[in-house]
C-alpha cells in the first residue's frame, strides 16, 4: 500500500466520523496522522510497527491501524463505519463543496442514500428547507451534482497517463504485435481524457487476438466493438477504451489521422488545396514526419496540432521552440508548515536546491486564508527572518520572499501597503466567494491587476478539474490588464488545476504577457507537478523567452526589484 492510498483510507475514515458524530478527540487522531503520513517522504510499508510509533503525532494505537490498513487494505473502525453506511451516502461524501455534518443532515433528516435522490430532493426544492442550508446552499449542491455526472468516466491527463502507459507496454510486448501507439486525446496532451486511444498492428491483422478479451481490469464492449475496432472500459475508473487495427504499412498514416484535430486536417495548407488528412488517406508514408515533408511542412508535434495559426507557422517553417523541462531555473509558488503545506520552509528549500533549481519562490497563504492557517502580520516576520537565515546558509541559492494574498471581495489584496512592501513579490489569488458571474469575477481581478503590489495573478479561474468549474471569467480583459500592467500570469500546474488553460497561452504570449510555470507546492513531493504545466504551456507555444522561471536567479531578482522601483514600492 503506498503512502496515497493509506491517506486516502484515513480521510474517508475522518469523513465517517464526523458523518456519525464521533468523538472529535477520535476524529482529530486521524487528521493528525493523516498531517504526519503527508509529510512522510519514505515508503510507509517499509516501516516497522515501532518506527511507526516514534513518528510525532502516531501514537501506539494509530500505528497498529496504520499496519492493519497495510496488511489488510482496511482497518477495525473503517470496516465498522462502512457497515453501518449505506453506500450512496458514503459516495456523497465526494460531492465538492458539501461536508459530513450537513450529509448527515440530509441522510437523517430527508432519507436521501443516493446521489440520485439528492439530485431529486434538489429539484424539489425538499433541501432548502432543512435548518442551515437555504435556497443558494441547495443550488450550489445542485451544481455540483450535475458537474460530478458531468465528469464521470474521465480521469486527470496525470491519473490516466501512467494508465495509457501500462497498457501500450502490454500491447508491445505482446508476440503477435508489429506496431502499437497511443494516440487521440492522451497524445495531445488535453487536461482530462475520457478515452485510451491506441493503434495497433499486428501479423494476422485479419484477426483480433484472444488475449484483449482477457486484460485485466477491462470489461469488453462487443456490442460497439467491430472487425477493425476493439472496445472496452476499464473498471474502476470508468475510462473507456478504444483499440482500432491498422495495416503496418499505413501505421503511420493513421498515427497522425487519429493525433491530429479535425480543424488542423482539413485546413488547405497549399494553392492546390491539399490538406494532412488528404496525405494521410495517400501514399503509405514511413513516419508522421514523412507526410509533413510531403507537404513542404515543417513537422508539427501533436500537443501543438491545435491553433491554425501553429500551421501557419509550419508553412514558413517558423514555428516556436518550444519550453521544455529543463529550461526552468526554479520553482516559486511554493507552500509551506508556515500555512498549510506539508514539510517545513528548511525542508522546501534544501528539496529544490538538491533538485538543481537556483531559487525557490515561498508563497504561504495570507492572513484571511484563516481555513489555511494564513499567515499573521507577525508571522510573517518571522518568516522572512528564518528565509534571511537560509539564504546565508543554503547561497548562491536563493529564497525569494512572496505571499499568495488573497484576492479579498472587492479586489484588494490582504494586509496594509508597509507589509506588501516587505515581500519580494506577490502571487495574488482568489480563494474565497467563488460564486461569481463574469463581470464580478473579472472586475475583481482587474482591480487586484491594477494593484501596484500585484506581481503575478494566480490559478486567473480558480477550477478544479473534475470536481469544479472555475469562475467564468473575460480572459481577453484580463491578459490585457496584465499586459498593460506588467504583471506575470501564472501556468498552476497542479494537475488539478492546470490554469490559466493553454487555449489562452497563445493570446498572452501574443500580448507579451510573461507566464510563470508554477507548481502550487504543498509539500516536497509537489513539486513533480512541475512538468504538468510545462506540457500546458507548450501546448499554447510557451517558449523560454517568455517563462518568466526560465530567467536565472540574477535576473529574477533584479526583475522583482526594478518592479517595485517602477512601482514606487
Amino acid at each position: 500500500m503506498e503512502n496515497k492510498d493509506l491517506i486516502r483510507l484515513f480521510r474517508l475514515t475522518a469523513s465517517l466520523m464526523e458523518l456519525h458524530d464521533e468523538n472529535p478527540f477520535k476524529i482529530r487522531s486521524y487528521t493528525n496522522a493523516i498531517q504526519v503520513l503527508e509529510r512522510l517522504e519514505s515508503p510507509i510499508h517499509q516501516m516497522s510497527q515501532a518506527q511507526l510509533e516514534k513518528l510525532d503525532g502516531i501514537g501506539k494505537g494509530m500505528a497498529a491501524k496504520i499496519m492493519e490498513a497495510i496488511q489488510t487494505g482496511s482497518h477495525a473502525d473503517l470496516n465498522r463505519l462502512l457497515e453501518t453506511t449505506p453506500e450512496g451516502v458514503v459516495k456523497m461524501l465526494n460531492i465538492k463543496g458539501i461536508g459530513p455534518k450537513k450529509i448527515r443532515t440530509i441522510w437523517k433528516d430527508l432519507g436521501v442514500e443516493t446521489s440520485d435522490a439528492l439530485r431529486e430532493a434538489c429539484e424539489k426544492n425538499e433541501l432548502s428547507k432543512l435548518k442551515g442550508f437555504g435556497a443558494k446552499t441547495q443550488e450550489t449542491i445542485l451544481q455540483a451534482l450535475q458537474y460530478s455526472d458531468a465528469s464521470k468516466g474521465k480521469l486527470l491527463w496525470a491519473e490516466a497517463e501512467p494508465l495509457a502507459l501500462d497498457l501500450l507496454q502490454f500491447l508491445k510486448n505482446r508476440p503477435e504485435t508489429v506496431a502499437a501507439e497511443l494516440v487521440g486525446d492522451m497524445r495531445r496532451h488535453l487536461e482530462t481524457i475520457d478515452t485510451l486511444h491506441y493503434l495497433l498492428s499486428l501479423e494476422n491483422d485479419s484477426t483480433w487476438p484472444a488475449f484483449l478479451n482477457e486484460l485485466p481490469g477491462v470489461t469488453p464492449v462487443e456490442a460497439i466493438s467491430g472487425p477493425f475496432v476493439w472496445r472496452g472500459q476499464l473498471e474502476e475508473s470508468g475510462l473507456k477504451l478504444e483499440i482500432r487495427l491498422v495495416p503496418e504499412k499505413r501505421f503511420a498514416n493513421q498515427v497522425l489521422l487519429y493525433s491530429t484535430n479535425a480543424a488542423w486536417l482539413t485546413h488547405p495548407v497549399n494553392p492546390a488545396g491539399d490538406t494532412l488528412m488528404s496525405e494521410a488517406y495517400g501514399e503509405p508514408a514511413a513516419s508522421e514526419e514523412e507526410i509533413f515533408q510531403r507537404l513542404h511542412l515543417a513537422y508539427v508535434t501533436p500537443e501543438l496540432r491545435e491553433s491554425l495559426r501553429v500551421l501557419e507557422l509550419a508553412q514558413e517553417n517558423k514555428l516556436p521552440t518550444l519550453l521544455q523541462d529543463r529550461d526552468l531555473k526554479g520553482i516559486l509558488h511554493n507552500h509551506s508548515t508556515y500555512s498549510d503545506g506539508a514539510h517545513t520552509l528548511e525542508q522546501m528549500a534544501v528539496h529544490c536546491k538538491q533538485l538543481g533549481y537556483e531559487y525557490l519562490g515561498m508563497c504561504d497563504h495570507s492572513k484571511s486564508a484563516f481555513y489555511a492557517n494564513g499567515l499573521q502580520e507577525f508571522r510573517v516576520q518571522a518568516q522572512q527572518k528564518e528565509i534571511d537565515r537560509l539564504n546565508q546558509e543554503l547561497g548562491p541559492f536563493r529564497i525569494f520572499k512572496g505571499i499568495e494574498s488573497d484576492i479579498l471581495a472587492d479586489g484588494s489584496l490582504d494586509y496594509e501597503p508597509d507589509v506588501l512592501a516587505s515581500f519580494d513579490f506577490i502571487v495574488a489569488s482568489i480563494h474565497s466567494n467563488l460564486k461569481m458571474d463574469v463581470v464580478k469575477a473579472t472586475d475583481r481581478l482587474l482591480t487586484a491587476i491594477q494593484n501596484p503590489y500585484t506581481t503575478m495573478l494566480g490559478h486567473p479561474t480558480g477550477r478544479l478539474l473534475l470536481r469544479r468549474e472555475g469562475y467564468p471569467i473575460d480572459h481577453k480583459a484580463v491578459i490585457d490588464a496584465c499586459a498593460a500592467h506588467g504583471v506575470i500570469i501564472e501556468i498552476n500546474a497542479n494537475p488539478r488545476r492546470l490554469d490559466i488553460d493553454w487555449r489562452w497561452v497563445e493570446y498572452a504570449l501574443s500580448q507579451n504577457v510573461l507566464l510563470s510555470v508554477n507548481p502550487d507546492a504543498h509539500s516536497m513531493r509537489g513539486y513533480e507537478d512541475m512538468r504538468y504545466g510545462v506540457l500546458v504551456g507548450r501546448k499554447g507555444g510557451l517558449t523560454p523567452e517568455m517563462t518568466f522561471n526560465a530567467k536565472s536567479r540574477e535576473e529574477v531578482a533584479a526583475y522583482f526589484a526594478d518592479r517595485k522601483k517602477a512601482k514606487g514600492i
